[in-house]
């Protein structure tokens, strides 16, 4: 019967990392998708006012396609690895040993942290990519206004030519912020594959500690002898010194 719980339990596990993994892997491609969405746009801008004829192979619609199968299939990644911890937390919950739901305790909340970083990491990505679309299609509804402005009046005018340079160098100050923003991303997610290698070695030493108590306790045993064994010789060469004294005023 144990062996049964312990297999149940094993597989949940497996389970729950290869999900896991998928995601990180989902993820990445995610945020990829989300960085390469402004830098595309801004190079068909381009492509728009030097040439008409050039379509480009991955226009915005279908990143936007794109980007709404990505977003289903992460949301169903974390239901299912939602589901996974929930089904951790009831064995958990169910298990006799209290030992034993300690360390299950603890692989748990590692999942749980996993999860939750995964989530939000998620959100966030999913509302840069949503506000990056948002502002594209504004630069774009301006661009197209300025484009019907000067083919129905036929006059390319200082003024307007002056507009499109403030226009390009705005533009060219967004692509600055997005290259700063996947450059923050990226140490975002070093920063946490570290923090994923110090947990896992902080849970690695309390399991040590906690395996081998009895070293402990023996360690304490030997220096207190030591210290008592100190303090008898201590107390015998006083008493001689003391003898030899008193027998040589004597």
């Amino acid at each position: 019967m144990a062996a049964g719980t312990s297999n149940y339990w094993e597989d949940l596990r497996k389970q729950a990392r290869q999900l896991e993994n998928e995601l990180d892997l989902k993820l990445v491609s995610f945020s990829k998708l989300c960085t390469s969405y402004s830098h595309g746009s801004a190079r068909d801008g381009r492509r728009d006012r030097y040439s008409s004829d050039t379509t480009p192979l991955l226009n915005g619609s279908s990143q936007d396609r794109m980007f709404e199968t990505m977003a289903i299939e992460i949301e169903q990644l974390l239901a299912r690895l939602t589901g996974i911890n929930d089904k951790m937390a009831e064995y958990t919950n169910s298990a006799g040993v209290p030992s034993l739901n300690a360390a299950l305790m603890h692989t748990l909340q590692r999942h749980r942290d996993i999860l939750q970083d995964y989530t939000h990491e998620f959100h966030k990505t999913k509302a840069n990519f949503v506000a990056i679309r948002e502002r594209e299609n504004l630069m774009g509804s301006v661009r197209k206004d300025i484009e019907s402005y000067k083919s129905g009046s036929g006059v390319n005018n200082r003024r307007t030519e002056l507009f499109l340079k403030e226009h390009d160098h705005l533009r060219n100050s967004d692509r600055l912020i997005e290259e700063t923003i996947s450059i923050a991303m990226a140490t975002k997610e070093n920063m946490t594959s570290q923090r994923g290698m110090l947990k896992s070695i902080h849970s690695k030493m309390n399991t040590l500690a906690n395996r081998f108590p009895a070293v402990n306790s023996l360690i304490q045993r030997i220096n207190l002898r030591k210290r008592r064994d100190s303090l008898i010789l201590g107390g015998i060469i006083g008493i001689c010194t003391i003898l030899l004294l008193l027998y040589a005023f004597h």
